[in-house]
């Protein structure tokens, strides 16, 4: 009896290892700027909040919901209407690089990763 408790506990044991080692967070956790006052925020729990110039150079603040699929990063942006956006991502180092596209307006951003 002592030796299938074992093998049962070592089993145990493997699958654990196996499940923490294949979990890998998102690269994207944290906070990304640019030296333009362009900020994006985004937490482990799926929200996101964002300070974006527009084509008039004033600060925009959006939030709502992030979720990624392959190098597609899908915005669902909250306000007085709910829309959702996506966009390649890519990081590079500690740079992100993606489109911003809201209100009518896309902007090319390179932010910086400057906060876990």
């Amino acid at each position: 009896m002592k030796k299938y408790s074992f093998v049962f506990g070592a089993a145990a044991v493997l699958l654990i290892m196996l499940f923490v080692s294949c979990y890998t967070p998102s690269p994207l956790y944290g906070t990304w700027s640019d030296n333009d006052g362009n900020k994006i925020q985004f937490v482990d729990d799926g929200t996101f909040s964002a300070n974006i110039k527009d084509s008039a150079n004033n600060l925009v603040s959006y939030s709502g919901e992030w979720t990624v699929v392959d190098n597609v990063l899908i915005f669902s942006i909250k306000g007085d209407t709910t829309y959702t956006r996506n966009t390649e991502w890519d990081i590079r180092g500690a740079m992100l690089y993606l489109t911003w596209t809201a209100n009518n307006t896309t902007k090319m951003l390179t932010l910086y990763h400057v906060s876990r």
